[in-house]
Protein backbone atom coordinates (compact mmCIF):
# COMPACT_ATOMS: atom_id res chain seq x y z
CA UNK A 1 0.00 0.00 0.00
CA UNK A 2 0.94 3.73 -0.40
CA UNK A 3 2.97 5.05 2.10
CA UNK A 4 2.14 8.94 3.30
CA UNK A 5 4.50 11.69 4.18
CA UNK A 6 3.50 14.48 6.06
CA UNK A 7 1.45 17.45 4.17
CA UNK A 8 3.42 19.61 5.95
CA UNK A 9 6.50 18.77 3.67
CA UNK A 10 4.59 18.48 0.97
CA UNK A 11 4.14 22.23 1.41
CA UNK A 12 8.13 23.53 2.10
CA UNK A 13 8.34 21.33 -0.91
CA UNK A 14 6.15 23.48 -3.10
CA UNK A 15 7.84 26.46 -1.37
CA UNK A 16 11.59 25.87 -2.19
CA UNK A 17 10.29 24.91 -6.05
CA UNK A 18 12.33 26.97 -8.53
CA UNK A 19 9.84 29.78 -10.20
CA UNK A 20 8.14 28.32 -13.26
CA UNK A 21 7.40 30.45 -16.39
CA UNK A 22 4.44 32.83 -17.02
CA UNK A 23 3.51 29.51 -19.27
CA UNK A 24 3.49 27.30 -16.67
CA UNK A 25 1.64 29.41 -13.74
CA UNK A 26 -1.82 27.65 -14.17
CA UNK A 27 0.09 23.95 -14.10
CA UNK A 28 1.30 25.44 -10.36
CA UNK A 29 -1.77 26.32 -8.96
CA UNK A 30 -3.20 23.59 -9.94
CA UNK A 31 -0.44 21.33 -8.13
CA UNK A 32 -0.86 23.69 -5.10
CA UNK A 33 -4.68 22.90 -5.13
CA UNK A 34 -3.98 19.31 -5.46
CA UNK A 35 -1.74 19.39 -2.28
CA UNK A 36 -4.12 21.38 -0.66
CA UNK A 37 -6.89 18.91 -1.13
CA UNK A 38 -4.72 15.90 -0.38
CA UNK A 39 -3.52 17.03 2.49
CA UNK A 40 -7.51 17.34 3.55
CA UNK A 41 -7.51 13.67 2.01
CA UNK A 42 -4.66 12.90 4.56
CA UNK A 43 -5.97 13.12 7.94
CA UNK A 44 -6.17 9.93 9.62
CA UNK A 45 -8.85 9.17 12.85
CA UNK A 46 -7.26 7.50 15.52
CA UNK A 47 -8.24 4.11 16.13
CA UNK A 48 -8.74 4.67 20.31
CA UNK A 49 -9.72 8.64 20.65
CA UNK A 50 -11.87 11.34 18.60
CA UNK A 51 -7.89 12.59 17.73
CA UNK A 52 -7.33 13.24 13.88
CA UNK A 53 -3.91 12.57 12.81
CA UNK A 54 -1.82 14.45 10.07
CA UNK A 55 -0.98 10.93 8.29
CA UNK A 56 -0.90 7.43 9.12
CA UNK A 57 2.86 7.95 10.78
CA UNK A 58 1.65 10.10 13.29
CA UNK A 59 -1.59 8.20 13.86
CA UNK A 60 0.73 5.38 14.91
CA UNK A 61 2.86 7.27 16.77
CA UNK A 62 -0.13 8.68 18.55
CA UNK A 63 -1.09 4.97 19.40
CA UNK A 64 2.12 4.27 21.10
CA UNK A 65 2.33 7.83 22.74
CA UNK A 66 -1.02 8.11 24.30
CA UNK A 67 -2.35 4.75 24.22
CA UNK A 68 0.83 2.53 24.78
CA UNK A 69 0.13 0.44 22.20
CA UNK A 70 2.33 -0.24 19.22
CA UNK A 71 0.21 -1.82 16.28
CA UNK A 72 3.56 -2.91 14.90
CA UNK A 73 3.66 -5.36 17.64
CA UNK A 74 0.73 -6.26 17.37
CA UNK A 75 0.74 -6.92 13.54
CA UNK A 76 4.28 -9.25 14.65
CA UNK A 77 2.71 -11.06 17.82
CA UNK A 78 -0.49 -12.07 15.75
CA UNK A 79 1.45 -12.63 11.97
CA UNK A 80 -1.10 -10.90 10.47
CA UNK A 81 -1.10 -11.10 6.63
CA UNK A 82 -3.10 -8.39 4.89
CA UNK A 83 -6.34 -9.94 5.46
CA UNK A 84 -5.34 -10.16 9.06
CA UNK A 85 -4.26 -6.50 9.59
CA UNK A 86 -7.72 -4.91 7.30
CA UNK A 87 -9.49 -7.04 9.39
CA UNK A 88 -8.12 -6.08 13.22
CA UNK A 89 -8.30 -2.07 11.68
CA UNK A 90 -12.13 -2.54 10.97
CA UNK A 91 -12.81 -4.61 13.77
CA UNK A 92 -10.81 -2.24 16.37
CA UNK A 93 -13.52 1.03 14.74
CA UNK A 94 -16.67 -1.28 14.63
CA UNK A 95 -16.31 -2.43 17.96
CA UNK A 96 -14.39 0.43 19.89
CA UNK A 97 -12.33 -1.50 21.68
CA UNK A 98 -9.60 -0.66 23.83
CA UNK A 99 -6.18 -0.29 23.60
CA UNK A 100 -5.59 -2.37 27.40
CA UNK A 101 -7.94 -5.16 25.75
CA UNK A 102 -6.30 -5.15 22.32
CA UNK A 103 -3.07 -5.80 24.07
CA UNK A 104 -4.80 -8.56 26.52
CA UNK A 105 -5.96 -10.53 23.16
CA UNK A 106 -4.86 -14.58 23.25
CA UNK A 107 -3.01 -15.54 20.54
CA UNK A 108 -5.98 -17.53 19.35
CA UNK A 109 -8.58 -16.89 18.38
CA UNK A 110 -8.46 -13.78 17.16
CA UNK A 111 -12.16 -12.10 17.61
CA UNK A 112 -11.44 -10.26 13.93
CA UNK A 113 -11.34 -13.78 12.18
CA UNK A 114 -14.33 -13.59 9.76
CA UNK A 115 -14.83 -12.18 6.86
CA UNK A 116 -17.45 -9.22 8.02
CA UNK A 117 -14.79 -7.43 9.20
CA UNK A 118 -13.52 -6.76 5.58
CA UNK A 119 -15.96 -4.60 5.15
CA UNK A 120 -14.76 -0.85 5.73
CA UNK A 121 -16.04 0.63 8.48
CA UNK A 122 -14.63 4.33 7.49
CA UNK A 123 -14.55 4.94 3.99
CA UNK A 124 -11.40 6.28 2.65
CA UNK A 125 -9.52 4.65 5.35
CA UNK A 126 -6.16 5.57 5.05
CA UNK A 127 -4.79 2.94 7.52
CA UNK A 128 -6.58 0.27 5.58
CA UNK A 129 -4.43 1.45 2.50
CA UNK A 130 -0.99 0.64 4.54
CA UNK A 131 1.28 -2.61 3.40
CA UNK A 132 1.62 -3.79 7.05
CA UNK A 133 4.92 -5.46 5.51
CA UNK A 134 6.24 -2.03 5.19
CA UNK A 135 4.96 -1.07 8.42
CA UNK A 136 6.99 -4.20 10.03
CA UNK A 137 9.76 -2.84 8.16
CA UNK A 138 10.65 -0.40 10.72
CA UNK A 139 9.19 1.30 13.35
CA UNK A 140 6.65 4.18 12.79
CA UNK A 141 9.04 6.54 14.57
CA UNK A 142 11.54 5.87 11.24
CA UNK A 143 8.95 6.36 8.64
CA UNK A 144 9.67 8.82 5.95
CA UNK A 145 8.73 11.95 6.82
CA UNK A 146 10.89 14.48 4.56
CA UNK A 147 9.69 15.78 1.05
CA UNK A 148 9.26 13.79 -1.51
CA UNK A 149 9.10 14.43 -5.00
CA UNK A 150 5.26 14.51 -6.71
CA UNK A 151 6.46 11.80 -9.41
CA UNK A 152 7.65 9.76 -6.12
CA UNK A 153 4.54 9.85 -4.79
CA UNK A 154 2.76 8.76 -7.47
CA UNK A 155 4.99 5.64 -8.23
CA UNK A 156 4.14 4.94 -4.31
CA UNK A 157 0.48 5.22 -5.13
CA UNK A 158 0.75 3.41 -8.05
CA UNK A 159 2.49 0.13 -6.78
CA UNK A 160 0.31 0.32 -4.24
CA UNK A 161 -3.03 0.49 -6.18
CA UNK A 162 -1.28 -2.83 -8.38
CA UNK A 163 -1.43 -4.64 -5.17
CA UNK A 164 -4.43 -4.05 -4.35
CA UNK A 165 -5.93 -4.79 -7.66
CA UNK A 166 -3.59 -8.48 -7.31
CA UNK A 167 -5.16 -9.25 -3.86
CA UNK A 168 -8.35 -8.21 -5.26
CA UNK A 169 -8.18 -10.46 -8.28
CA UNK A 170 -6.71 -13.43 -5.79
CA UNK A 171 -10.06 -12.94 -3.55
CA UNK A 172 -12.24 -13.38 -6.42
CA UNK A 173 -10.34 -16.60 -7.85
CA UNK A 174 -10.44 -17.82 -4.35
CA UNK A 175 -14.45 -17.32 -4.29
CA UNK A 176 -14.89 -18.96 -7.74
CA UNK A 177 -12.50 -21.96 -6.75
CA UNK A 178 -14.44 -22.04 -2.88
CA UNK A 179 -17.99 -22.09 -5.40
CA UNK A 180 -16.58 -25.21 -7.57
CA UNK A 181 -15.59 -26.92 -4.93
CA UNK A 182 -19.02 -26.44 -2.53
CA UNK A 183 -20.69 -27.95 -6.26
CA UNK A 184 -18.24 -30.70 -6.48
CA UNK A 185 -19.58 -31.66 -2.59
CA UNK A 186 -22.83 -31.37 -3.30
CA UNK A 187 -22.37 -34.00 -6.40
CA UNK A 188 -20.72 -36.85 -4.06
CA UNK A 189 -23.08 -36.30 -1.09
CA UNK A 190 -25.89 -36.68 -3.77
CA UNK A 191 -24.73 -39.55 -5.75
CA UNK A 192 -22.71 -41.00 -2.60
CA UNK A 193 -24.11 -44.63 -2.13
CA UNK A 194 -26.07 -44.77 1.31
CA UNK A 195 -23.88 -45.38 4.29
CA UNK A 196 -23.91 -43.90 7.88
CA UNK A 197 -21.36 -41.14 6.84
CA UNK A 198 -22.86 -40.54 4.00
CA UNK A 199 -26.07 -39.51 5.35
CA UNK A 200 -24.34 -37.78 8.65
CA UNK A 201 -22.83 -35.23 5.73
CA UNK A 202 -25.90 -35.06 3.76
CA UNK A 203 -27.90 -33.72 7.36
CA UNK A 204 -25.19 -31.36 8.16
CA UNK A 205 -25.44 -29.88 4.99
CA UNK A 206 -29.31 -30.22 4.71
CA UNK A 207 -28.88 -28.21 7.82
CA UNK A 208 -26.58 -25.32 6.96
CA UNK A 209 -28.90 -24.77 3.80
CA UNK A 210 -31.98 -24.45 5.75
CA UNK A 211 -29.96 -21.60 8.63
CA UNK A 212 -29.02 -19.80 5.31
CA UNK A 213 -32.34 -19.72 4.28
CA UNK A 214 -33.78 -18.86 7.75
CA UNK A 215 -31.40 -16.13 8.20
CA UNK A 216 -31.44 -14.78 4.76
CA UNK A 217 -35.90 -14.44 5.38
CA UNK A 218 -34.98 -12.23 8.25
CA UNK A 219 -33.02 -10.15 5.65
CA UNK A 220 -36.18 -8.91 4.06
CA UNK A 221 -37.12 -5.33 5.58
CA UNK A 222 -41.29 -6.55 5.13
CA UNK A 223 -40.65 -9.18 8.07
CA UNK A 224 -38.90 -5.99 10.11
CA UNK A 225 -41.20 -3.18 9.86
CA UNK A 226 -43.99 -5.63 10.59
CA UNK A 227 -42.62 -6.68 13.72
CA UNK A 228 -42.17 -3.08 14.74
CA UNK A 229 -45.34 -2.06 13.99
CA UNK A 230 -46.51 -4.92 16.40
CA UNK A 231 -47.49 -2.58 19.34
CA UNK A 232 -47.67 -5.51 21.86
CA UNK A 233 -44.53 -6.46 21.07
CA UNK A 234 -42.17 -3.77 21.02
CA UNK A 235 -43.80 -1.65 23.45
CA UNK A 236 -43.92 -4.10 26.07
CA UNK A 237 -39.90 -4.63 25.58
CA UNK A 238 -39.76 -1.19 25.51
CA UNK A 239 -42.19 -0.49 28.59
CA UNK A 240 -39.86 -3.40 30.71
CA UNK A 241 -36.70 -1.50 29.64
CA UNK A 242 -37.46 2.26 30.30
CA UNK A 243 -39.49 1.06 33.27
CA UNK A 244 -36.75 -0.48 35.33
CA UNK A 245 -34.13 1.17 34.58
CA UNK A 246 -32.24 -0.43 37.31
CA UNK A 247 -31.93 -3.64 35.48
CA UNK A 248 -29.58 -1.87 33.12
CA UNK A 249 -27.82 0.90 34.80
CA UNK A 250 -24.41 0.26 33.57
CA UNK A 251 -25.03 -3.29 32.86
CA UNK A 252 -23.62 -5.00 30.14
CA UNK A 253 -26.25 -6.00 27.56
CA UNK A 254 -26.38 -8.98 25.04
CA UNK A 255 -29.13 -8.76 22.78
CA UNK A 256 -29.42 -12.19 20.60
CA UNK A 257 -31.40 -11.79 17.31
CA UNK A 258 -30.65 -7.61 16.72
CA UNK A 259 -32.66 -7.16 13.85
CA UNK A 260 -32.99 -3.73 13.26
CA UNK A 261 -31.37 -3.25 16.78
CA UNK A 262 -34.54 -1.83 18.40
CA UNK A 263 -33.93 -3.69 21.32
CA UNK A 264 -30.47 -2.61 21.68
CA UNK A 265 -31.06 0.97 21.59
CA UNK A 266 -34.10 0.64 24.43
CA UNK A 267 -31.17 -1.29 26.74
CA UNK A 268 -28.71 1.77 25.93
CA UNK A 269 -31.49 4.45 26.64
CA UNK A 270 -32.40 2.81 29.50
CA UNK A 271 -28.96 3.30 30.85
CA UNK A 272 -26.88 0.04 30.23
CA UNK A 273 -22.95 0.64 29.85
CA UNK A 274 -22.82 -1.19 27.49
CA UNK A 275 -24.98 -3.24 24.26
CA UNK A 276 -23.41 -5.77 22.10
CA UNK A 277 -26.04 -6.63 19.40
CA UNK A 278 -25.98 -10.40 17.03
CA UNK A 279 -27.53 -11.17 13.95
CA UNK A 280 -26.73 -13.03 11.38
CA UNK A 281 -28.88 -11.62 8.68
CA UNK A 282 -27.97 -9.12 6.22
CA UNK A 283 -30.10 -6.37 8.22
CA UNK A 284 -27.18 -6.36 10.86
CA UNK A 285 -25.88 -3.47 8.40
CA UNK A 286 -28.75 -1.61 8.49
CA UNK A 287 -28.75 -1.69 12.19
CA UNK A 288 -25.24 -0.72 11.89
CA UNK A 289 -26.56 2.41 9.91
CA UNK A 290 -29.46 3.14 12.42
CA UNK A 291 -27.20 3.05 15.52
CA UNK A 292 -24.84 5.37 13.59
CA UNK A 293 -28.26 8.17 13.01
CA UNK A 294 -28.94 7.60 16.92
CA UNK A 295 -25.53 8.83 18.42
CA UNK A 296 -25.40 5.34 19.87
CA UNK A 297 -22.45 3.96 18.05
CA UNK A 298 -20.23 4.49 21.59
CA UNK A 299 -22.05 2.18 23.67
CA UNK A 300 -23.98 -0.20 21.00
CA UNK A 301 -21.49 -2.75 19.53
CA UNK A 302 -22.73 -4.62 16.22
CA UNK A 303 -21.37 -8.05 15.24
CA UNK A 304 -22.56 -10.16 12.03
CA UNK A 305 -22.94 -13.77 12.70
CA UNK A 306 -24.50 -17.11 14.39
CA UNK A 307 -24.19 -16.66 18.36
CA UNK A 308 -22.90 -19.70 18.39
CA UNK A 309 -20.09 -19.24 15.99
CA UNK A 310 -18.59 -15.72 17.29
CA UNK A 311 -16.02 -14.73 20.08
CA UNK A 312 -17.83 -11.55 21.96
CA UNK A 313 -15.21 -8.78 22.97
CA UNK A 314 -16.29 -9.44 26.54
CA UNK A 315 -16.39 -12.84 28.58
CA UNK A 316 -19.27 -12.43 30.54
CA UNK A 317 -22.59 -10.15 30.37
CA UNK A 318 -25.17 -8.89 33.04
CA UNK A 319 -27.96 -8.89 31.00
CA UNK A 320 -29.10 -11.23 27.60
CA UNK A 321 -32.31 -9.21 25.81
CA UNK A 322 -34.10 -11.53 22.88
CA UNK A 323 -36.86 -11.81 20.90
CA UNK A 324 -36.65 -15.26 20.30
CA UNK A 325 -40.26 -15.97 19.90
CA UNK A 326 -41.78 -18.02 17.25
CA UNK A 327 -45.36 -19.38 16.35
CA UNK A 328 -46.53 -21.65 19.45
CA UNK A 329 -43.70 -19.76 20.94
CA UNK A 330 -41.14 -22.52 20.12
CA UNK A 331 -41.43 -22.71 16.23
CA UNK A 332 -37.79 -21.64 14.81
CA UNK A 333 -35.71 -23.47 17.67
CA UNK A 334 -34.22 -19.36 18.44
CA UNK A 335 -34.07 -19.63 21.94
CA UNK A 336 -32.10 -22.32 21.23
CA UNK A 337 -29.55 -19.67 20.42
CA UNK A 338 -30.32 -17.39 23.49
CA UNK A 339 -29.41 -20.20 25.76
CA UNK A 340 -26.17 -20.93 24.22
CA UNK A 341 -25.20 -17.13 25.10
CA UNK A 342 -27.06 -17.41 28.67
CA UNK A 343 -24.73 -20.94 29.07
CA UNK A 344 -21.66 -19.48 27.55
CA UNK A 345 -21.72 -15.51 28.64
CA UNK A 346 -24.17 -14.73 31.20
CA UNK A 347 -22.97 -13.60 34.30
CA UNK A 348 -23.69 -15.66 37.89
CA UNK A 349 -26.14 -12.83 39.06
CA UNK A 350 -26.95 -11.94 35.79
CA UNK A 351 -30.44 -12.82 33.94
CA UNK A 352 -32.11 -13.30 30.74
CA UNK A 353 -35.45 -11.06 29.70
CA UNK A 354 -38.25 -11.97 28.82
CA UNK A 355 -37.42 -14.39 31.40
CA UNK A 356 -40.80 -16.60 31.81
CA UNK A 357 -43.10 -17.82 29.17
CA UNK A 358 -46.57 -19.43 29.53
CA UNK A 359 -47.88 -22.07 26.50
CA UNK A 360 -51.28 -22.25 26.54
CA UNK A 361 -54.69 -24.66 25.36
CA UNK A 362 -58.32 -23.54 24.23
CA UNK A 363 -60.70 -26.16 22.86
CA UNK A 364 -61.82 -23.98 19.16
CA UNK A 365 -66.08 -24.82 18.03
CA UNK A 366 -65.73 -23.08 14.88
CA UNK A 367 -67.43 -25.09 12.53
CA UNK A 368 -67.36 -22.46 9.44
CA UNK A 369 -63.66 -22.97 9.58
CA UNK A 370 -63.61 -26.64 9.70
CA UNK A 371 -65.80 -26.36 6.91
CA UNK A 372 -64.05 -24.28 4.71
CA UNK A 373 -60.61 -26.06 5.37
CA UNK A 374 -61.61 -29.67 6.50
CA UNK A 375 -64.82 -30.79 5.47
CA UNK A 376 -64.76 -29.05 2.17
CA UNK A 377 -62.75 -32.09 0.51
CA UNK A 378 -66.00 -34.16 0.97
CA UNK A 379 -67.52 -32.78 -2.46
CA UNK A 380 -65.50 -30.39 -4.72
CA UNK A 381 -67.60 -29.28 -8.03
CA UNK A 382 -69.41 -32.92 -6.96
CA UNK A 383 -66.15 -35.41 -6.77
CA UNK A 384 -65.56 -36.91 -3.42
CA UNK A 385 -61.95 -35.93 -2.59
CA UNK A 386 -62.24 -36.84 1.36
CA UNK A 387 -58.58 -38.52 1.27
CA UNK A 388 -57.31 -35.10 1.07
CA UNK A 389 -58.46 -34.93 4.40
CA UNK A 390 -55.82 -36.38 5.72
CA UNK A 391 -53.12 -34.66 4.17
CA UNK A 392 -54.70 -31.54 4.77
CA UNK A 393 -55.59 -31.56 8.97
CA UNK A 394 -52.20 -32.35 9.63
CA UNK A 395 -50.65 -28.35 8.93
CA UNK A 396 -51.33 -26.62 11.91
CA UNK A 397 -52.61 -23.07 11.07
CA UNK A 398 -51.18 -19.73 11.97
CA UNK A 399 -54.47 -17.63 11.93
CA UNK A 400 -56.06 -14.97 14.02
CA UNK A 401 -59.21 -16.91 15.99
CA UNK A 402 -62.46 -14.97 17.12
CA UNK A 403 -62.37 -14.97 20.65
CA UNK A 404 -65.94 -16.12 20.84
CA UNK A 405 -65.52 -19.41 19.08
CA UNK A 406 -63.53 -20.60 22.23
CA UNK A 407 -65.31 -23.27 23.84
CA UNK A 408 -63.49 -23.86 26.85
CA UNK A 409 -61.60 -22.44 29.57
CA UNK A 410 -57.38 -22.16 28.72
CA UNK A 411 -55.35 -24.44 30.29
CA UNK A 412 -51.19 -23.91 30.67
CA UNK A 413 -49.15 -27.10 29.26
CA UNK A 414 -45.89 -26.24 29.78
CA UNK A 415 -44.11 -22.70 31.80
CA UNK A 416 -40.54 -21.80 30.17
CA UNK A 417 -38.08 -20.23 32.87
CA UNK A 418 -35.46 -19.20 30.65
CA UNK A 419 -33.01 -18.59 33.33
CA UNK A 420 -32.80 -22.18 34.18
CA UNK A 421 -34.46 -24.28 31.07
CA UNK A 422 -31.92 -27.02 29.56
CA UNK A 423 -32.10 -27.82 26.01
CA UNK A 424 -33.69 -30.88 26.10
CA UNK A 425 -36.90 -29.63 27.90
CA UNK A 426 -37.81 -27.76 25.08
CA UNK A 427 -39.04 -30.97 23.85
CA UNK A 428 -41.86 -32.48 26.15
CA UNK A 429 -45.18 -34.40 26.81
CA UNK A 430 -47.66 -32.87 28.83
CA UNK A 431 -51.10 -33.90 30.05
CA UNK A 432 -53.86 -31.69 29.73
CA UNK A 433 -57.55 -30.85 30.40
CA UNK A 434 -59.82 -28.15 29.35
CA UNK A 435 -63.32 -27.44 30.74
CA UNK A 436 -65.50 -26.77 28.41
CA UNK A 437 -67.88 -24.17 28.52
CA UNK A 438 -70.37 -24.38 25.42
CA UNK A 439 -72.34 -28.00 24.18
CA UNK A 440 -71.03 -27.79 20.83
CA UNK A 441 -68.25 -29.98 18.66
CA UNK A 442 -65.32 -29.18 19.37
CA UNK A 443 -63.23 -28.70 16.05
CA UNK A 444 -59.74 -28.12 17.10
CA UNK A 445 -57.13 -27.17 19.74
CA UNK A 446 -55.83 -23.14 19.66
CA UNK A 447 -52.41 -22.64 21.42
CA UNK A 448 -50.67 -19.50 22.15
CA UNK A 449 -48.24 -18.05 24.52
CA UNK A 450 -47.86 -15.12 26.93
CA UNK A 451 -44.62 -13.39 27.97
CA UNK A 452 -43.77 -12.23 31.67
CA UNK A 453 -40.82 -9.34 32.27
CA UNK A 454 -40.64 -10.37 35.84
CA UNK A 455 -37.36 -10.92 37.61
CA UNK A 456 -35.84 -7.98 39.70
CA UNK A 457 -38.49 -6.15 38.02
CA UNK A 458 -39.90 -2.82 39.93
CA UNK A 459 -42.62 -2.84 37.04
CA UNK A 460 -43.40 -6.10 35.94
CA UNK A 461 -44.49 -6.34 31.93
CA UNK A 462 -46.42 -9.16 30.65
CA UNK A 463 -48.25 -9.73 27.58
CA UNK A 464 -50.32 -12.13 25.76
CA UNK A 465 -50.51 -13.34 22.30
CA UNK A 466 -54.12 -15.26 23.03
CA UNK A 467 -56.91 -15.02 21.19
CA UNK A 468 -58.60 -12.53 24.25
CA UNK A 469 -56.09 -10.48 23.90
CA UNK A 470 -55.09 -7.35 20.77
CA UNK A 471 -53.51 -9.56 18.10
CA UNK A 472 -50.04 -9.93 17.85
CA UNK A 473 -47.88 -10.80 14.35
CA UNK A 474 -47.93 -13.92 15.92
CA UNK A 475 -51.58 -14.82 15.88
CA UNK A 476 -52.37 -18.33 17.20
CA UNK A 477 -51.60 -21.26 16.31
CA UNK A 478 -54.85 -24.08 15.27
CA UNK A 479 -54.66 -27.67 15.52
CA UNK A 480 -58.18 -28.63 13.20
CA UNK A 481 -58.84 -32.21 14.24
CA UNK A 482 -60.03 -34.31 10.79
CA UNK A 483 -63.34 -35.34 12.24
CA UNK A 484 -65.31 -33.03 15.20
CA UNK A 485 -65.72 -33.97 18.64
CA UNK A 486 -68.99 -34.05 20.06
CA UNK A 487 -68.67 -32.51 24.16
CA UNK A 488 -70.94 -31.03 26.32
CA UNK A 489 -70.89 -27.81 29.00
CA UNK A 490 -69.17 -28.08 32.04
CA UNK A 491 -67.37 -31.75 30.71
CA UNK A 492 -63.50 -32.06 30.80
CA UNK A 493 -61.73 -32.42 27.67
CA UNK A 494 -59.11 -34.00 28.45
CA UNK A 495 -56.41 -35.04 26.37
CA UNK A 496 -52.12 -35.25 26.17
CA UNK A 497 -50.17 -33.11 23.87
CA UNK A 498 -46.17 -33.87 22.69
CA UNK A 499 -43.81 -31.35 21.32
CA UNK A 500 -40.96 -31.90 19.66
CA UNK A 501 -38.33 -30.83 16.96
CA UNK A 502 -38.51 -32.43 13.21
CA UNK A 503 -35.57 -34.08 12.60
CA UNK A 504 -35.75 -33.57 9.12
CA UNK A 505 -36.17 -29.91 9.43
CA UNK A 506 -35.00 -28.90 13.49
CA UNK A 507 -36.49 -25.34 13.37
CA UNK A 508 -40.00 -26.85 12.37
CA UNK A 509 -42.23 -28.55 15.28
CA UNK A 510 -43.83 -31.62 15.07
CA UNK A 511 -47.17 -31.42 17.29
CA UNK A 512 -49.10 -34.95 18.56
CA UNK A 513 -52.36 -34.52 20.58
CA UNK A 514 -53.66 -37.48 21.80
CA UNK A 515 -57.79 -37.08 22.33
CA UNK A 516 -60.49 -39.70 23.28
CA UNK A 517 -58.74 -42.56 21.76
CA UNK A 518 -57.58 -40.53 18.97
CA UNK A 519 -54.11 -39.52 17.72
CA UNK A 520 -53.25 -36.61 15.36
CA UNK A 521 -49.44 -35.13 14.75
CA UNK A 522 -49.06 -31.43 13.43
CA UNK A 523 -46.43 -29.85 11.43
CA UNK A 524 -45.22 -26.51 11.91
CA UNK A 525 -43.57 -25.12 9.64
Amino acid sequence: MAERIDPRECDRAVDDAPELSDGDDDELDDEEQWLEEDEDRQSVPCLFCDRLLSCVAAALQHCTAEHHINLVDVIRRHSLDDYGYIKMINFIRATKCTASSLTALPDAPLPWDTDVFLRPVLQDDLLLQTDPDELCGGDASCWPSGPESHDALQRRAQAAEERARGSEEALARAMDDLHKLKLLAQGLVLNAETSKAGKLGAVAELQEDEDEAYFSSYGHYSIHEEMLKDKVRTESYRDFMYQNPEVFKDKVVLDVGCGTGILSMFAARAGARKVIAVDQSEIIYQAMDIVRSNQLEDKITLIKGRIEDIKLPVEKVDVIISEWMGYFLLFESMLDSVLHARDLYLADDGSVYPDLCNISLAALGDVQKHQDRIAFWDDVYGFNMACMKKAVAPEAVVEVVAADTLISEPAVIQTVDCNRVCLSELEFVSDFSLKITNTTKCTGIVGYFDIFFDKGCSNKVMFSTGPQFTKTHWKQTVFLLETPLPVQAGEELSGKITVRKNKKDPRSLLVTFDLRDRKQTYSLQ
